[in-house]
């Protein structure tokens, strides 16, 4: 199939990676032209343009980092939408709140196109195994279109419902993770005194009925930070602090609200302010057992 690709942060070079490998044709643009011309290596092309992209692909999807870049990527003369929508499928996979992809499913319906989304849940690690999970809001219809791409990026693909819903999925599974980072770092200062092993205490915590299946994956890098290691960086703090205000801004929207998400939110925000917004999220519990102290978190 003739995929395009719009966005190639960690997780679009990832999928680029794996399409190549399932023998899709894959069709990339990106706003700077390092990671495009990465992709081109490796057997990808390169778009001179996104509405090119667009009518050169059968189905398109795009991840970015926020919505502020949806009306560039989509609208106007160099939008994607100027490239003969009709048919085609825009499969929209970035992390954000449930009305932006609403309003974006509206207009690319108007432009005669179809709209699918399908923000993942997953460390980039996680995605180069194919073992996200996808959230998909949209038409029955669309879903299965895309299940053959999908299904080499996602070991499972939940149809949540309308547009809109996957992105609230997304939002909902990933709050008690951010929640959980702040908890670990929480428990890691009572017990940093005392000279654990670093490696050790994360075991038991993994091996406990307080962990989280983070720590399946994580543990290692969590155990990494506390000896003073550098982990490596899948999805930094900046990136959670963003969606964080996304899952508040959602709950509030909804009538709900939100102490415990906000109480992180704070102090995640206080470590953006200390200059660690680039660190990995993993790093952040030995940023906080240590916080105060000279020891330096290393990341990013």
């Amino acid at each position: 199939m003739r995929v395009g690709i719009v966005g190639l942060g960690k997780m679009g070079r990832v999928f680029v990676d794996r399409l190549l490998d399932a023998g899709h044709d894959v069709l990339v643009w990106n706003r700077s032209a390092g990671p495009a011309e990465e992709a081109r290596a490796k057997g990808a092309k390169v778009a001179a343009s996104l509405g090119d992209l667009a009518e050169g692909s059968e189905i398109v999807l795009s991840i970015v980092t926020d919505e502020k870049v949806f009306p560039d990527i989509f609208e106007g003369p160099n939008g994607m939408l100027a490239g003969r929508p009709e048919g085609k499928l825009f499969v929209e996979m970035s992390t954000v709140a449930p009305p932006a992809h609403i309003a974006l499913d509206e207009i690319v319906r108007a432009a005669g196109g179809h709209f699918l989304e399908c923000p993942v849940s997953g460390s980039v690690t996680v995605a180069r195994e194919g073992r996200c999970l996808g959230f998909a809001g949209g038409a029955a219809a669309d879903v299965e279109r895309a299940r053959p791409v999908l299904e080499v990026l996602c070991r499972q693909i939940e149809h949540a419902g309308e547009v809109g819903a996957g992105a609230a999925l997304k939002l909902a599974i990933n709050l008690p993770l951010a929640v959980f980072w702040q908890a670990l770092g929480e428990a890691l200062a009572i017990c940093e005194p005392y000279g654990f092993d670093p490696k050790r205490l994360v075991e038991l915590f993994t091996e406990s009925t307080g962990g989280a299946n983070a720590l399946k994956n994580r543990g290692p890098s969590v155990a990494t930070a506390l000896s003073g290691g550098e982990v490596p960086v899948t999805a930094d703090i900046a990136t959670f602090l963003k969606d964080m205000g996304l899952m508040i801004a959602t709950a509030k929207a909804q009538g709900h609200e939100s102490p415990v998400i906000e109480r992180a939110r704070d102090a995640f925000a206080d470590a953006d302010k200390r200059g660690l917004g680039k660190i990995d999220c993993s790093a952040y519990p030995a940023y906080w057992a240590k916080k105060g102290k000279s020891e330096t978190i290393r990341g990013g």
